[in-house]
């Protein structure tokens, strides 16, 4: 036996029109005349499949293209089909309308009518349409009509109480029901004239938009593991930024990221003062550093996480504060919201009172400082915001605080289906109170599921060594996971029951 699934020629009619016959021998449906079948292959050659079978086309999948917005209000078929004269399709919609698709009864076992399903939904893909939609009868509703509405009857079909022919073989290629249909085809006695408004979602679809997000589905990850040095001046501190953001640029990174006050060096010269004061003195240098990594962004050409530093607000507060310089040019501040006790104690700083998710060129992205991805709330409400990649830079001095940011971090990577970095600091800093020590194992973490490595890890450096450890992430598993993995933890969430909502 040979099968092909290929395009459907007009010299294929009479194998056609055979199928045709003893597939809707009896039920509702007509044979298209070969009038319509070339008017088609004239306006959309591209949408129309088949499957040959040992030189004979077995089976047909017939679609057009059609505006989005037409579907979205109740229609029949002859209105959607333009009364068989298939002048609704349109080159410029946005879905792809299956109007037909049949298997000849022999050939039925051989689950063709899955293959041209996956065929449509490639085709859906390479022309960048948004979904698929089809009108789908309902064939055994009529053996339950008196005791079932339309909807009660769809929802024991999704709970495989009862068997559909049509609908339960739809919904188990992953299409779901948009809404009822009336009077959808008129001969339908099986259906009673019902019918479902089936979607399958292209996850790769990419609007037409003015945003610049997202333009990219693969992403490079440049983690920068810092290590804690003494410098002469700090002209000496921008040369080891400006050497690491050459190093990750070099390697075509679309990210930098680097650690929670991988600054404080700069801290020396105020170690005679107490903690809180030589803090204060730091922040003096926040905005002349964060312009001189603004400028590095521009000029190498990739987004960096500044790390963290500390910031004097206008009100005389004291934050812990990342910016995130685009290479557009382009500066966001994120405060850090959670502040740890030896924060408050020896510096006498605040948390910010803002979450939100940074738009790049490369998607969504969200930050979140150290201790802040302890917190799952604050992750969950990224990820509702669309965030994609969580980036965590930090500082902890001992291995206990190290598997504490490391183990909330890759759970937030599974629970948010998304990919998270936390980069920290190495070495040690003797000349600076309350800094002196550091440990960290820089990495990026990712999902739990066969797309993704089993132990959910993509990368890590080596523990307590300065280095730059340079990654790939792929947004389009991320996609995938979210539609088809084998659990869904952002889909199946219980919100009947419980929700995270952001007060302010």
């Amino acid at each position: 036996m040979n099968i092909i699934i290929r395009p459907l020629g007009l010299s294929d009619y009479n194998d056609l029109k055979t199928s045709m016959v003893e597939a809707y021998h009896g039920t509702a449906g007509g044979i298209w005349p070969k009038s319509s079948i070339k008017h088609l292959l004239s306006i959309f050659p591209e949408g129309q499949l088949c499957v040959e079978v040992d030189d004979h086309v077995v089976a047909c999948a017939l679609s057009i293209i059609v505006d989005s917005k037409k579907t979205d209000r109740t229609h029949s078929y002859e209105e959607i089909t333009g009364k068989y004269t298939f002048n609704t399709h349109d080159p410029e919609g946005d879905v792809l309308y299956g109007i037909e698709l049949f298997v000849h009864p022999d050939y039925r076992d051989l689950r063709l009518g899955r293959r041209l399903y996956d065929a449509r939904k490639e085709l859906c893909e390479q022309l960048n349409l948004k979904s698929i939609i089809a009108g789908g009868r309902i064939p055994k509703y009529h053996e339950h009509a008196d005791t079932l509405t339309p909807k009660q009857y769809i929802e024991k079909v999704k709970q495989k109480e009862l068997y559909d022919p049509t609908l339960t073989f739809q919904l188990s290629n992953d299409f779901h029901v948009k809404k009822i249909l009336k009077n959808y085809l008129p001969e339908d006695r099986e259906s009673l004239e019902y019918a479902t408004l089936l979607e399958w979602n292209n996850i790769y679809y990419e609007p037409k938009t003015s945003s610049i997000s997202p333009t990219k589905q693969t992403i490079r990850l440049g983690l920068i593991q810092w290590q804690m040095r003494l410098f002469n001046n700090v002209e000496a501190f921008y040369d080891q930024i400006e050497f690491f953001v050459d190093v990750v640029s070099g390697y075509g990174a679309d990210f930098a990221l680097f650690p929670e006050f991988f600054n404080t060096p700069l801290m020396e010269p105020y170690n005679h003062l107490p903690e809180r004061e030589a803090m204060r003195m730091l922040a003096k240098h926040t905005e002349e550093i964060k312009e001189k990594i603004q400028r590095l962004a521009v000029s190498y050409n990739v987004n960096i996480i500044a790390g963290s530093m500390p910031s004097l607000s206008a009100n005389d507060r004291l934050y812990n504060t990342t910016y995130l310089c685009h290479r557009s040019g382009k500066v966001d501040a994120y405060n850090k919201v959670h502040i740890t006790p030896n924060e408050l104690k020896y510096y006498g700083m605040y948390g910010g009172d803002k979450v939100q998710v940074f738009d790049t060129d490369c998607g969504k992205i969200g930050i979140q400082i150290c201790y802040d991805v302890e917190f799952p709330e604050l992750s969950r409400i990224m990820a509702d915001q669309g965030m994609k990649i969580l980036f965590v830079p930090f500082l902890t001095d001992t291995q206990n605080g190290y598997t504490r940011v490391r183990n909330c971090a890759q759970a937030r990577a599974i629970e948010n289906e998304c990919y998270v970095a936390i980069a920290g600091s190495v070495g040690n800093l003797p000349k600076v109170n309350n800094m002196d020590i550091q440990y960290a194992q820089s990495a990026v973490f990712t999902p739990s599921d066969f797309a993704f490595p089993t132990n959910g890890v993509k990368a890590e450096a080596t523990p307590n060594a300065e280095m730059v450890l340079l990654t790939d992430v792929d947004l389009y598993a991320l996609k995938e996971l979210h539609e088809y993995g084998t659990v869904k933890t952002m889909k199946d969430r219980r919100t009947d029951l419980y929700k995270v909502n952001l007060l302010k």
